[in-house]
């Protein structure tokens, strides 16, 4: 059996070297074969020529080179795209999931177990503001989502060669993969560790960045955000058509007296507001659908080396 481990990289290559070191060690310790399949995310930092010349040492290493930076979401499905393993196992370069573990997931797999995700019981490294949203995150989502996606589980985690091709036969443009996994169904289990801090450098994942991958997810597998947006704007058309009938009432009873201009601009602003709220939620899901429309490759190759095992294999 032969398993591959997927790892994306942008900007890593401090980091690359312990990597593979603790990979290799993984695997020297294993009885399957091991593929370690690298995507380089258009980095700039010498990643993708470092993993070159670690190719020619070491036959088990492969290497996706995308034409320029993509996301992770988008080099992780070029990665399932040439994954060639009986399992796949997603693997970050950061060290925050430790490789250690892998064996642990291939035991999971052989129970019979088509996706094995670690859920993440601590999170070392991290702020409080970060450990705090995710956390809600995932709670506000599988409210608003139909199907229900793993709480604290992120991309750490194994695939069998049919969950492979399911998710691979998926080609939508905006890619929410934890979602997608939860999509496909087949059997999942959860394999609860504590995550690690990272070994070296800088999260690439900012807040701005997080909050564009929150909306993929929402808006990605759930219509629940355009119906509220409906549900408010007919509770506040509601209010508005009690409060005009409250001053007809007042008029025809007790004259007309000049209202004030405070409440006057309160309710211009709040009727305003809730405007663009609605029409920012239909924006997004507008958008998307444009995006999806025009049918654009989900990535171009700047260079495909597969591991040399691979390659003799063929």
């Amino acid at each position: 059996m032969t398993v591959t481990v997927l790892i994306p990289v942008y900007n890593e290559v401090d980091g690359l070297a312990e990597c593979y070191r603790r990979l290799d060690a993984v695997a020297g310790n294993c009885a399957e074969n091991f593929e370690f399949l690298f995507v380089d995310d258009g980095s700039s930092d010498g990643s993708a020529q470092w993993l070159l010349e670690l190719r020619q040492r070491d036959a088990r290493v492969g290497l996706i080179e995308l034409s320029r930076n993509f996301g992770k979401e988008i080099a992780v499905s070029a990665g399932l795209d040439h994954a060639s393993g009986d399992v796949v196992m997603l693997l970050d370069a950061d060290l925050q999931d430790p490789p250690e573990l892998i064996p642990e997931f291939i035991a999971a797999w052989r129970e019979g177990y088509d996706i094995v995700y670690g859920q993440r019981l601590s999170r070392e490294g991290e702020t409080w503001l970060k450990i705090q949203t995710s956390h809600w995150y995932y709670r506000v989502i599988n409210v608003l989502s139909d199907v229900p996606i793993p709480a604290d589980a992120g991309d750490f985690r194994l695939l069998s060669r049919r969950a492979v091709e399911a998710v691979r036969a998926l080609r939508e443009k905006h890619r929410y993969m934890a979602g997608l996994y939860a999509w496909i169904g087949f059997p999942q289990k959860a394999l609860p560790y504590h995550r690690h801090p990272r070994h070296t450098g800088q999260s690439k994942w900012n807040y701005l960045r997080l909050w564009g991958l929150a909306l993929e997810g929402i808006t990605s597998f759930s219509t629940v955000p355009l119906k509220l947006a409906t549900l408010l704007g007919v509770v506040t058309a509601s209010a508005a058509f009690l409060y005009g009938v409250y001053f007809l009432l007042r008029t025809l009873l007790f004259g007309n007296p000049v209202p004030g201009y405070p409440s006057l601009i309160v309710v211009m602003l709040f009727l305003g507001g809730v405007q663009l709220i609605c029409l920012g939620i239909i924006g997004e899901y507008l958008g998307r659908t444009y995006v999806e429309s025009k049918q654009r490759q989900l990535y171009y190759l700047r260079g495909l080396h597969p591991s040399r095992e691979r390659q003799h294999d063929d």
